[in-house]
């Protein structure tokens, strides 16, 4: 294996990655709609013998030890930091979302970082017992083979964000990537696998029934998936004969809470980005907003004034920071959640259409005001760029309200006084609950849903754990 880093650049990536000319399937950019390129199609057949490949890896790769794989991982991240410019240029055109802001470049760069957490984490064996007759300790292997379904929001971190801690703990991993942004993720698996050993990390590109087969293989120990709870279920299903281990990071509807006097604009900014963040196509990103009575205007127009000067366009232009929605599905979601609300009696504050001077699949940045729990737009999970703003008088009401979802994968509470909101924090039904921010993720805090939104966590020592299987070993105490 070499650790030597190859820089390439966008069209010398893209060529090692896509279907030879005339075979596969055409992918499209997102802003403009032109083919970037072609991704290869693969098989039920093909998907097995990727997993009899990594199965193969395992053991040696598993063997290393961790000084080793640690060493290895950081050679990735090095790699990865070295082609990064083209990596961020291909998921922008794939993706859609811009190359500044909280979109391409961040993505990239997020990828490095976590790689190198996972290689620095320490997990050492857990002393249960250690008397005279007993020592005992909880110790945790590598599993084997980790099936890992990464979604197209944000298709190389959440990739990485599943393969980084499998490899780490010795397993090898088969990756199948969305099939709206396979290319992106098939570059960026092409440069980890310049310094990984062959087979350690395969990919598998394919229509979701591959997913699915991947879920159930018999020779898959381990099955990470982030996505929509409706797919999570069928995973479930699909791993009732193998009994894979699962890691689901499913759908969420998450909630924030403005508690009374709160100062609106200084917590602006923050609030918008918590929304919109990815062009609002982030699990974790906050979905609906209770804002009191007492500031519900100020935070309303704030809100509005920042959306409408927020540059959006195509991802390749600099001075972008939201593209547009990924896929024309998702879109159709978009429009309809919209046109329901203001069917309902909702107020459209700024946007609420779409911008076809921008292009296909481009729509404003849009606030909802005048809304309440029970129409489409608040009740399901709109994944896009829209927020809906509800007013509330009674403090016990609002967070009844925010936890009656059937998800909860992330909520925060803001307020002027961070000593306040944190005591109402505990409140939230949810995974995780931020003060005065949202969705901000850290590689060392471990992040994961209750309800609807899924199961198992991710990042830090628990996400080590969460792709390794434990075992105790007991031995005579010291009397012996």
């Amino acid at each position: 294996m070499s650790t030597t880093t190859t820089v390439l650049d966008e069209q010398t990536l893209l060529a090692r990655v896509q279907a030879p000319e005339g075979e596969g399937r055409e992918i499209l950019d997102a802003a403009t709609r032109e083919v970037i390129g072609r991704v290869p199609v693969q098989s039920a057949d093909d998907l097995d013998a990727a997993v009899a490949r990594a199965k193969a890896a395992q053991p040696g790769w598993e063997a290393l030890g961790h000084e080793e794989r640690s060493r290895l991982l950081v050679a990735a991240a090095d790699a990865i930091d070295a082609n990064a410019e083209p990596l961020a240029r291909l998921l922008s055109r794939e993706q859609g979302k811009p190359l500044n802001g909280p979109n391409a470049r961040f993505e990239v760069g997020a990828c490095s970082a976590w790689l190198r957490a996972n290689a620095a984490t320490v997990l050492e064996p857990q002393v249960l017992v250690d008397d005279e007759n007993l020592h005992a300790e909880l110790i945790y292997k590598a599993a084997g083979v980790v099936g890992a379904i990464s979604p197209w929001n944000w298709p190389l971190m959440i990739s990485i964000w599943q393969i980084g801690p499998a490899l780490r703990m010795g397993n090898t991993a088969v990756l199948k990537p969305s099939s709206n942004t396979p290319l992106s993720v098939l570059a960026l698996t092409s440069v980890i696998n310049d310094v990984l050993p062959a087979d350690v990390l395969v990919p598998v590109t394919g229509p979701g029934a591959i997913g699915g087969r991947l879920a159930g293989h018999p020779d898959i120990a381990k099955v990470m998936f982030t996505g929509s709870t409706e797919t999570g279920r069928k995973i479930i299903e699909a791993s009732a004969g193998n009994l894979a281990r699962l890691t689901l990071e499913l759908g969420g509807n998450d909630a924030a809470i403005v508690l009374p006097g709160t100062d609106a604009k200084a917590i602006a900014q923050d609030l918008f980005w918590g929304a919109f963040i990815n062009t609002g196509q982030t699990c974790a990103a906050m979905k609906r907003l209770y804002v009191h009575d007492s500031v519900y205007d100020d935070v309303v127009a704030a809100l509005a004034e920042i959306a409408e000067q927020t540059p959006m366009g195509p991802g390749l232009d600099e001075q972008n920071v939201l593209g547009p929605v990924q896929n024309k599905d998702q879109f159709d979601i978009v429009s309809h959640l919209v046109d329901d609300a203001v069917a309902h009696g909702g107020r459209v504050v700024t946007g609420g259409e779409a911008a076809p001077e921008l292009g296909e699949l481009f729509y404003r940045a849009t606030i909802v005001a005048d809304v309440t729990d029970g129409i489409a737009l608040v009740d399901e999970e709109q994944f896009g760029p829209v927020l809906p703003v509800i007013r509330y008088t009674d403090l016990d009401d609002a967070f009844a309200r925010a936890n009656a979802a059937e998800v909860g994968l992330g909520a925060s509470v803001w307020s002027s006084d961070p000593a306040e909101a944190a005591a109402h924090a505990t409140r939230m039904q949810s995974g995780t609950v931020w003060v005065n921010s949202h969705g901000g993720l850290h590689p060392m805090v471990p992040f994961g849903g209750v309800k609807g939104s899924g199961y198992g966590l991710e990042f830090g020592v628990e996400g080590l754990k969460a792709v390794a299987v434990p075992q105790v070993v007991s031995t005579p105490g010291r009397k012996a």
